[in-house]
């Protein structure tokens, strides 16, 4: 339930009812009306990845119909909230990374998910305050949520792009007249893949055009940073199976060599294409959990 205080709203938010996220201070970030247009087109009877991966990281901003879509999963493969964690974790470092060491100041995150802690521009931001950040979803929540919250303080910058990753000449077409590709320009494609193309056929032709698309855009010097789901889990594979049957759109793991052909013509940096835990992790005391999930960061020469 929405209750306005000024110009503001305050939201009183509960697991499954979808509201304006709250900020630390209990002070509403407040929607304009190009959010609230888009949030009209939100389809709530069709489970929706994005939101269902906000619930499975403890997030606020689904509906009833993608909890019980991430429960299912959870029936079937435990693990998915681990899973997801691990990702979030694996992007955190990425990015660390390409703000820090490799000196990256503009970063093209596509398929950006829904708005949670340590997003990508907080990240690179904390290294870099000045680094552009340019989301890309198609999603009307994900976007409409971007607008309201992912924001940037200057010199660094942050934008969003409505676009479709089956469309990749669109979205450079749009990314180039927000970021210079004359200069590094790093991509980045976390746990999207699976919804495009299909590993089954043609040789998952497709997705890897898209991909070779994506970096045959990118500056000497320009990074891939990318993970996806592996088949190797059997349990996650059926849960998998029975996610695709919900009308949500399917997603589709991939063999270990296909995730690995998506940096091909790229330097792979240190360990390479590895479980996402195993790429560079931070020190820990305790014992990291394998997910099935593979990634890993290269350079264009």
């Amino acid at each position: 339930m929405l209750l306005p205080v000024g110009n503001r709203m305050h939201a009183q938010s509960r697991p499954g009812q979808l509201g304006v996220i709250v900020s630390s201070d209990n002070t509403a970030f407040p929607w304009g009306d190009s959010e609230h247009d888009l949030a009209a087109k939100i389809d709530t009877t069709v489970p929706v990845s994005a939101r269902i991966w906000n619930y499975w990281l403890g997030g606020k901003d689904y509906y009833p119909v993608d909890k019980e879509a991430g429960d299912a999963y959870a029936q079937v493969f435990p693990g998915i909230f681990t899973y997801a964690r691990s990702c979030r974790y694996f992007i955190g470092r990425a990015v660390r990374f390409l703000a820090g060491e490799a000196g990256i100041r503009q970063f093209l995150d596509i398929g950006t998910g829904l708005p949670s802690h340590d997003n990508t521009h907080e990240i690179a931001q904390r290294a870099a305050p000045s680094a552009r950040v340019v989301y890309v979803d198609n999603d009307p929540l994900v976007l409409a949520h971007a607008r309201a919250l992912l924001t940037s303080s200057p010199p660094g910058t942050t934008d969003y792009i409505s676009a479709d990753l089956n469309n990749p000449a669109g979205i450079l077409e749009i990314a180039r007249q927000k970021l210079d590709f004359s200069r590094p320009v790093a991509i980045m494609l976390m746990g999207v893949l699976g919804h495009i193309g299909n590993p089954a056929e043609n040789d998952d032709h497709f997705a890897w055009s898209v991909v070779r698309e994506l970096t045959g855009a990118l500056p000497s010097g320009g990074y891939l940073a990318l993970h996806d789901t592996v088949d190797t889990d059997p349990v996650h594979n059926a849960a998998l199976d029975y996610y695709n049957k919900t009308g949500a759109i399917p997603y589709h793991a991939r063999r270990p060599s296909q995730i690995a052909r998506f940096f091909d013509g790229l330097e792979l940096l240190d360990p390479g294409v590895v479980p996402i835990h195993e790429w560079r992790p931070d020190p820990s005391p305790f014992s990291q959990t394998l997910v099935p999930s593979i990634g890993g960061v290269a350079q264009k020469p």
